[in-house]
């Protein structure tokens, strides 16, 4: 492996980028709470460790060159995230906006984590990120497995210190997210940019 600490920079940079995860991971922070936020955080993870296992045996590739396989997974992961986006927007609409967030039930806490395993797990811009990004920081013909694995826990590992601090800023400053306007906001801000999202990954062109 060369270049390590560019690597970490140029992670660091490309996580604090706005996309789907944070989008799920604020969206259940504000109407869950911070055990929500931290349940999206752990199946963010899971997903990209998943994504790590892919790329270090060649099934990353597989998605990548396959036109089909790439098409799949990005309808399926697009579909879900439009699904999540009106669901949010409906959700909004349909209940009373109550001052205080209601607190967590155990059925809560495992849809935030699906809700963040499964928008990142089916987001093919993954593999293709992990497939296009990682080689360039390895030396040309040399083997990849290690190099891979090492990687991809550090961008899995500086994207939960990310959450981490993201989700407990969001807490920080909960009065001021608890207040019934604020929370119709930022709900029906996540709402739509999940479905945007979605929508953008759809049109999504398969890469070769």
């Amino acid at each position: 492996m060369e270049n390590f600490y560019m690597f970490v920079i140029m992670c660091v940079l490309l996580i604090l980028l706005p996309g789907p995860d944070t989008a799920i991971a604020t969206k259940n922070t504000l109407s869950v709470g911070r055990t929500g936020g931290f349940q999206t955080m752990f199946g963010t993870c899971c997903a990209l460790l998943i994504h790590t296992t892919a790329a270090v045996v060649g099934l990353s590739a597989i998605i990548v060159k396959s036109a089909i396989v790439f098409s799949i997974f990005k309808y399926v992961g697009a579909v879900y995230l439009v699904y999540l986006g009106v669901k949010t927007l409906w959700a909004l609409r349909s209940r009373k906006i109550t001052p205080e967030i209601t607190t967590e039930s155990k059925y809560e806490g495992k849809s935030c984590f699906k809700q963040g395993f499964l928008t990142n797990l089916l987001n093919p811009k993954v593999a293709v990120f992990f497939l296009t990004f990682l080689p360039q920081f390895v030396h040309s013909g040399s083997d990849t497995f290690i190099p891979f694995l090492t990687m991809g826990i550090t961008y899995t590992l500086l994207t939960a210190v990310w959450f981490l601090f993201y989700i407990y800023l969001l807490n920080q400053i909960s009065a001021f997210m608890k207040k019934p306007k604020t929370q119709r906001i930022m709900e029906g801000f996540t709402g739509t940019i999940l479905i945007g999202f979605g929508v953008k990954l759809a049109l999504e062109k398969a890469q070769h």
